[in-house]
């Protein structure tokens, strides 16, 4: 009853509308299965005296209250109680709601509706039905069966026919709501928005004045996820009673009435940041925080809005949509095509499909031309004179929804085109299976994303962890085979072969190309065809077996039905008389077209395959002979090589981007496509060529194989550059689960370590394997066909990847740690207690204590990425903490990358410039001969900084080396070096930090811009260029200095600098003076404050005390010059890296 009618009974006067509404609803059961009602709400007169007395009484009452409230000086003038005084018994006609429903076990919204509006028309014609309401209602319930698959059915109503059709095994699932009612009340942007919550699994309450609006969101919602379904909480119409369920703390679809005066702002609603708040009625969608753009979002959302306008719906939706069938006006492009269903195809009124293929009309058409008449003259009948046995709008409803449907069914089967081979298929039994279900992983999460194009990643990575994913994996492990597949997972996978066999030979790239639905043409045609010609017609309405007096109803009101009339079924019907065993031979029956229908698609998908082009056609597969076989195979063999020459050359133009273009090497718009979408077709490649010509076809690339055959040699001293430690490095990362996965994994990591032509000739030169393995025709034991393919592989060594590095970014990796003193003066008596602390560009490690006596560790934190910097430092503990560090090692023992931080400094109290602690920034390390042990084949990125630091003994006999001219050049090649940085696209940036603090960085020009002409009160002290600073700031913040009038700009450089430089001083990390320096500029660097400094620095009395008259520093024409230059850093985001901030809050 409260699904019936939600808001209960209502009563309304001749004033109010009283027009029947319209609304559908859900049943779900405890196991989950669905029953759908389809209730129709119309208002009758109420004849009791004595409720209509006590109504006006509650009207009185009513009146008297809000009198009360109202009689007031602000409260307007009585007029404004007019509403309430809206029931006179003596004048007004009082009217009741009333409710018919029908349940049915499928969503058959269009026939319910239809069946319902005829019921109530009976009743309120002046003429009443041919039969009594009970004869047509009993043939509802007892005489009209569910229409098969892939069949249509005609019923007959009270007044005219209704035709409800059922989709066929092999096409979507059934579904009979409008999707233009959703699409013109939210538009297509707004749907997009909310359909992605959705499949995150996101809270949502959809709130609209009707329920039908509420019922036709949620299910288009839910019917748009194929193949997914949602797995929480769904309740479509919230009764009143049932408002508590929105505090629930788990994902749910819900729909609340609104009564159309309260708005957004009164609704009280928990947890607001993860729920998605849809106001149907007003076109507006509240999203949560941080939602994700759907992948292919612009170009998705265009293919929408082409199919809305081909039938005349506005994208971006209408507010006067109504809750009934909607009014399609053209659902062809005008511009385009005529309109095929009349039969003017292609300007011909004979092309259409209904009649193409009769003989007689083929034979008229003949005719006629002999005639000379034109045939585009003739006028064909309307749909329904032709066949068509459903309403035009009926039709167009469904031949819109399917289309929207098949478009989004589309982005899945492109998006997960391979999920199948990322599934992990377990080894226990059912029932072991789902005992432990929470602790087995079913989808090898890490391999499919580190595959995907990155802007797709966002979305993925969370859509991947939902319940909704989680299921649908779920329920494909449980079916080994196509009879126990869930109908959606069958059609999904039809979908997804079709997909495979149609770019077997040439596979697209994973990128974010856009790829259109293909096949809504065949969609279409198979519910014309269903509409067009009625398989099934039902038994008609009859006089039942009524007593004398029953059947008879009064005009405007609907009758009390006879109940013992319709209790029970009819006994001789033919739907009746079928039995159990019936049913079950329906079932097989049905079964056999299912796969009659498979088989179909799959020789249809291969001629489709054929139809490629030359390079890829599959012989005729009636001519089997070996000479055909081996010409086929040898085609293929070189379609492969063909295929990989391509691709390498792809990449590498794509890697080496605009410089490549100029030289010649390809055209622009190859490049901007995504380097791990590159990477994974490449993989790709490397799966089908692994996989032609074996002799038992497996998913795995049969790489366990040659490890385990490799391992005998394992008594040979290991190998610096190892395939069997390279192999055992991706065995060990628990992430991945899946062979292939390993296999991909395998190849970024040989990539990344320019091994990969290395290691597949390794793999390869075992003959004997290679011949147990594979057949004679098989691509890798075509001996040129190999060498050439493995050529082509090598040219990856020219250009450096990251590509495992960048896409595990959660594995393990273990680091080898080794601080290296100085050989002179190495601290054999060092007694401080040293640590270390590692940065790279996705994180840091914590501190790690390095043993003193060894100054080498071993650890393992997740991926830190390319290494940035390196923070090593000692607590000052014993007789001797002074320590001169010569540089820094670090290398990752998965990829061989090694990094060295250069140092040359002390470490220690009273020492150098009383540092404990020191940030090195350093860079990949290149070996100098071939012939070394090869730790790392992958260049740098830039040059390495040399050892030789910033060590400053100022004394007379000291001079600087560089001359003013040196100096601004220096300054200036550290500026350009960062506006490069930031003028490369983000995914070619270096380090940032190597710019500011590396060898002839910014913080190296700035320190001989200081030191020119510095000059020293005493000899041989220390003198530091953070000396100085300290004096100048201690100027600006004397009392002197603050009663003298400056403009404004001057007090609030000055301001700034010595705020500046209180931080730094105030800082609880011991780096030295020299450190601070690098931290002020850094600093000053990141906020565009250091031209600022250099002018106030530049004019400070103190300036004067400390530096010669030749100094660069008192030069007001160089200092204007410095100025202009490191103006330019303003254009730029500068940010710093943690390490070089820490312990700073500005």
């Amino acid at each position: 009853m409260s699904l019936c009618m939600p808001k209960g009974l209502s009563f309304r006067t001749q004033a109010d509308p009283r027009e029947p509404q319209f609304h559908s609803f859900i049943i779900t059961r405890e196991d989950g299965s669905r029953s759908y009602g389809f209730a129709l709400t119309f208002y009758e007169e109420v004849t009791s005296k004595q409720i209509c007395s006590a109504m006006q009484t509650l009207y009185h009452m009513h009146n008297a209250e809000q009198y009360d409230i109202l009689h007031m000086p602000s409260a307007g003038p009585p007029a404004s109680l007019q509403r309430f005084n809206s029931y006179d018994i003596t004048r007004d006609t009082l009217y009741v709601s009333k409710c018919i429903c029908l349940l049915a076990p499928m969503a058959f919204q269009q026939a319910c509706r239809k069946v319902l509006e005829q019921l109530h028309q009976a009743i309120t014609s002046s003429q009443p039905p041919p039969l009594p309401l009970e004869s047509y209602i009993f043939n509802v319930l007892y005489e009209v069966p569910l229409p098969p698959a892939g069949r249509s059915l005609k019923f007959s109503g009270v007044y005219s026919p209704v035709v409800c059709q059922r989709p066929s095994t092999s096409e979507l699932p059934l579904f009979d709501f409008p999707l233009s009612d959703v699409f013109q009340l939210l538009g297509v942007e707004n749907v997009l928005q909310l359909f992605t919550c959705a499949l995150l699994e996101f809270q949502i309450l959809l709130y609209s004045q009707h329920y039908q609006r509420l019922m036709t969101v949620a299910e288009s919602i839910t019917a748009l996820m194929f193949p997914f379904q949602w797995q929480h909480v769904y309740v479509p119409i919230l009764p009143a009673s049932l408002q508590h369920f929105l505090d629930a703390p788990v994902p749910y679809l819900m729909g609340l009435h609104s009564n159309g005066q309260d708005d957004r702002s009164k609704l009280e609603l928990p947890q607001e940041a993860n729920l998605c708040f849809v106001d149907i009625d007003n076109h507006f969608i509240e999203l949560p925080e941080d939602l994700p753009q759907f992948p292919s979002k612009l170009e998705f959302v265009q293919e929408i809005s082409e199919a809305l306008l081909a039938f005349g719906i506005p994208p971006e939706g209408s507010s006067c949509c109504g809750d009934g069938v909607p009014k399609l006006t053209g659902f062809r492009s005008c511009d385009e095509v005529s309109d095929r269903r009349n039969g003017n195809l292609a300007g011909s009124p004979f092309n259409s499909f209904r009649l193409k293929d009769n003989e007689t009309i083929a034979r008229l058409q003949a005719l006629v031309k002999r005639t000379g008449i034109s045939l585009e003259k003739v006028t064909l009948l309307s749909n329904r004179e032709t066949g068509v046995q459903c309403e035009e709008d009926e039709l167009q409803t469904h031949l819109l929804n399917v289309r929207l449907r098949e478009i989004f069914a589309n982005r899945f089967t492109q998006m997960f085109a391979d999920y199948e081979v990322f599934v992990i298929q377990s080894n226990q039994d059912k029932d072991s299976w789902f005992s432990n279900r929470d602790q087995m992983q079913n989808f090898d999460k890490a391999s499919f994303l580190s595959d995907q194009p990155e802007p797709y990643l966002p979305f993925l990575s969370r859509f991947l962890e939902t319940q909704t994913f989680a299921s649908f994996i779920d329920s494909k492990i449980l079916c080994h085979d196509d009879e126990d597949k869930e109908h959606t997972l069958q059609v999904f996978d039809t979908r997804v072969d079709k997909v495979r066999m149609l770019n077997v030979r040439t596979p697209t790239l994973r990128t974010s190309m856009y790829q259109k639905c293909t096949n809504i043409d065949e969609s279409e045609k198979a519910i014309e065809m269903r509409v067009s010609k009625i398989d099934h017609t039902a038994l008609h309405p009859h006089l039942l077996d009524m007593k004398i007096g029953q059947g008879r109803y009064e005009p405007g009101f609907f009758p009390r039905l006879q109940s013992d009339v319709l209790s029970s079924g009819p006994t001789g019907n033919k739907w009746a008389k079928r039995s159990t065993a019936a049913h079950w031979r329906l079932r097989d029956k049905q079964r056999q077209h299912v796969e009659q229908l498979y088989l179909d698609n799959e020789q249809k998908h291969i001629q489709e395959a054929r139809s490629l082009g030359a390079s890829i056609r599959q012989p005729n597969l009636s001519n089997l002979s070996p000479s055909v076989i081996a010409q086929t195979n040898w085609k293929f063999v070189e379609g492969l090589l063909k295929e990989c020459r391509n691709k390498t050359k792809r990449m590498l133009v794509e890697k080496m981007g605009r410089e490549a273009v100029e030289l010649g090497h390809g055209e622009g718009s190859i490049t901007g496509v995504e380097e791990n979408t590159l990477i994974a077709s490449l993989c790709d490649l490397l799966e089908r060529i692994w996989s032609h010509g074996l002799q038992v076809k497996q998913v795995n690339w049969h790489l366990e194989a040659f490890r385990r055959k490799s391992d005998a040699g394992l008594a040979l001293p290991p190998l610096k550059v190892s395939l069997i430690e390279d192999m055992r490095h991706i065995q060990n990362i628990g992430e991945i689960k899946t062979d292939v996965g390993k296999a991909r994994a395998w190849v970024r990591l040989s990539m990344e370590k320019k091994l990969l032509s290395r290691h597949l000739k390794q793999l390869l030169s075992d003959e004997e394997l290679t011949k147990k393995l594979y057949k004679r025709y098989a691509f890798l034991r075509c001996d040129d066909e190999k060498e050439q393919f493995l050529y082509h592989l090598l040219s990856f060594n020219a250009v450096d990847y990251f590509c495992f590095t960048s896409v595990f970014t959660t594995v393990l990796i273990p680091y080898h740690v080794v601080v290296i003193p100085s050989k002179k003066l190495g601290g054999s008596m060092f007694t401080a207690n040293p640590w270390i602390c590692i940065s790279g560009e996705l994180s840091e490690t914590v501190v790690l204590q390095v043993p003193k006596n060894s100054l080498e560790i071993t650890f393992e934190c997740q991926n830190l990425g390319k290494l940035t910097t390196v923070q090593v430092g000692h607590d000052n503990s014993g007789l001797y903490a002074k320590w001169l560090v010569e540089c820094v090692m670090v290398r990752n023992e998965v990829t061989g990358h090694t990094y060295k931080f250069p140092c040359g400094r002390w470490l220690g109290k009273g020492v150098d410039d009383g540092s404990l602690e020191r940030i090195l920034v350093g860079e990949l390390v290149t070996p100098t001969s071939e012939n070394e042990e090869r730790l790392c084949r992958t260049p740098p990125m830039q040059q390495s900084p040399s050892m030789i630091r910033r060590l400053v003994t100022i004394s007379p006999s000291s001079k600087p080396k560089l001359n003013t001219g040196q100096i601004q050049e220096a300054v200036g090649e550290a500026i350009n070096g960062i506006v490069k940085h930031f003028h490369k696209p983000e995914k070619e940036r270096s380090s940032l930090s190597l710019l500011l603090c590396g060898e002839y960085g910014l913080v190296w020009a700035l320190e001989q811009v200081f030191l020119h002409g510095f000059r020293t009160p005493r000899l041989f002290k220390n003198v530091f260029i953070w000396d100085f600073l300290e004096r100048a700031q201690a100027h600006f913040e004397s009392p002197e200095q603050r009663e003298l009038e400056q403009d404004e700009n001057w007090h609030t450089r000055a301001h700034d600098f010595c705020r500046f430089m209180r931080a730094v001083n105030s800082t609880p990390r011991n780096i030295g003076k020299d450190g601070k320096f690098q931290m002020l500029v850094c600093l000053g660097a990141r906020d565009h404050l250091l031209h600022h400094w250099i002018a106030l620095l530049s004019e400070c009395p103190i300036t004067v005390q400390m530096y010669e008259d030749t100094a660069m520093i008192k030069d007001r024409v160089l200092v204007n010059s410095l100025i202009r230059v490191l103006q330019t850093l303003q254009d730029f985001n500068i940010t710093l890296e943690a390490s070089l901030t820490k312990g700073i809050g500005i």
